[in-house]
């Protein structure tokens, strides 16, 4: 899901910079200046009206990358360096997970549907004949117009303009959620139920102003680090779809962040594949037609709060992060864990969970590098390695073929449910009636499994070719 765009791009200077400033000591000096450093005097705004609106957003955005929700905002004469001091002196993270930085959502107006001025002013004129609600006239030079009053957004205009001139233009975040979990408020600035909200992040990256950000956990896993507590760090599966470099090498950099090991969450896949064969096997034997997978958090997030009829379905074998974290605990008992992923969702799975202690996403892990200034070098040191199946987590099939590896004679019909986006949200609730044409339901919130998940650094089509020559590789 992840792209780049100049929104990602400013989001990850944004946090390299803050991360420099920590390594040298002088986070809390120099916070309040990067606004004017970013944005100068004399320069050219990034996308907005002018450098003052740009540095107002710029501190704004700073605020969940410290760790806070933007209405935890005290005023707007907080200086920067007051949330800092706070960030670095605190124990305990945030329990919200995503925030709209307001200053920067420009509060999309909903019109749907428009006339562009390609409108040739025909005589046939068939969107005004076919319109259902009289929302069409005309203006003075012929040309349609749309009275937004009247208009019920069904799309029959467009679909009746032999020119193409009347276009869509939804509002980017609320056409992206799948299940209407970010509406606007009274001001027009987009807001987050959290109620409704599966955590699938699709959101961030559809919005064009980069305005609805994670609420970041870095600068209390380096405080955490500064204080020399013991810090373990436990790699989904996709991480080798993000750099070009091998497992080693990737775990080699995140240690020197200053953890004392980087550990292959492939590792708990295969606790993950030898319980959920053994209960698919259990259920399919007692009668039960079909069971889904339960290692995706944005799945369970959506069963949990939209789809209740589903949960018989649903395995209850924990996801490859929790049996990770055992074995993690079980070598560092006083360490403290921090998963690393591509996902929104794992931040619900792992506050939800009472033995891991922090998360960080690709992105965050990739700005890590560059603030600290730390390569991917070769290294000739061998590691634990995962089984090959439990690696291929990362990917959509992933869960389908491990589990088929291990009980080849359970004649499994695999169904893909990959991407969970209103149409696919439409498939599963149609399942719960208990009847699929399947009886083992693979389920991802991403398209193409885990390395497309939307904290990554590249793009899918990127991540997809690393993936498959990494898999080659090894």
């Amino acid at each position: 899901m992840a792209f780049v765009n100049n929104a990602m791009i400013v989001r990850r200077e944004l946090m390299a910079r803050l991360i420099a400033l920590h390594k040298s000591g002088s986070l809390i000096e120099e916070i309040d200046r990067i606004p004017l450093k970013m944005s100068p005097k004399n320069a050219q705004a990034r996308g907005r009206c002018c450098i003052h609106k740009e540095r107002a957003v710029l501190k704004y955005k700073m605020l969940p990358i410290l760790g806070y929700r933007i209405d935890e905002e005290e005023d707007e004469l907080t200086p920067l360096s007051d949330y800092a001091r706070r960030a670095l002196e605190r124990k305990s993270t945030n329990t919200s997970i995503l925030t709209v930085v307001d200053e920067a959502c420009t509060a999309c107006v909903k019109t749907n549907y428009v006339v562009t001025n390609l409108c040739k002013g025909c005589v046939a004129r068939s969107c005004y004949m076919n319109c259902p609600k009289d929302a069409i006239n005309f203006l003075d030079n012929g040309q349609a117009h749309i009275n937004h009053s009247k208009c019920i957004n069904c799309g029959i205009c467009k679909e009746a303009c032999m020119y193409h001139s009347i276009v869509y233009i939804p509002v980017p975040c609320e056409e992206a959620c799948p299940v209407k979990a970010i509406t606007k408020d009274e001001n027009g600035i987009e807001h987050i139920d959290e109620s409704k909200c599966i955590y699938c992040g699709k959101c961030i990256n559809a919005c064009p102003f980069g305005s609805i950000y994670e609420i970041s956990q870095v600068f209390d896993i380096l405080s955490a680090i500064k204080r020399g507590e013991q810090m373990v760090a436990i790699m989904a599966p996709s991480i080798m779809s993000q750099f070009n470099n091998t497992l080693s090498e990737i775990s080699e950099a995140i240690e020197k962040i200053g953890f004392v090991e980087a550990m292959e969450v492939a590792h708990g896949a295969m606790e993950t594949t030898r319980r959920e064969g053994a209960e698919l096997q259990e259920k399919l034997e007692a009668g039960q037609q079909f069971m889904t997978t339960s290692c995706c958090p944005s799945y369970i997030e959506l069963v949990n709060k939209h789809i209740p009829e589903m949960k018989p379905f649903v395995s209850h074998t924990g996801s490859p992060m929790y049996y990770t974290i055992e074995m993690a605990k079980a070598k560092y008992p006083e360490a403290k864990i921090v998963f690393v992923g591509p996902c929104v969702g794992k931040r619900k799975e792992v506050m939800d969970h009472p033995d891991i202690d922090y998360i960080l996403t690709f992105e965050e892990i990739d700005t890590l590098f560059t603030g600290l200034n730390i390569e991917l070098t070769p290294t000739e040191n061998l590691r634990n390695a995962a089984p090959m199946d439990g690696r291929g987590f990362a990917q959509a099939g992933g869960v389908i073929s491990a589990v088929q590896n291990m009980y080849p004679h359970l004649g499994i019909k695999p169904i893909q449910v990959s991407n969970l986006n209103k149409k696919n949200i439409g498939l599963l609730r149609a399942f719960t009636k208990g009847k699929a044409p399947g009886n083992f339901v693979e389920v991802m919130a991403c398209e193409g499994g885990c390395i497309s998940g939307p904290c990554g650094k590249i793009d899918y089509s990127q991540a997809q070719k690393i993936f498959k020559k990494a898999m080659e590789t090894i």
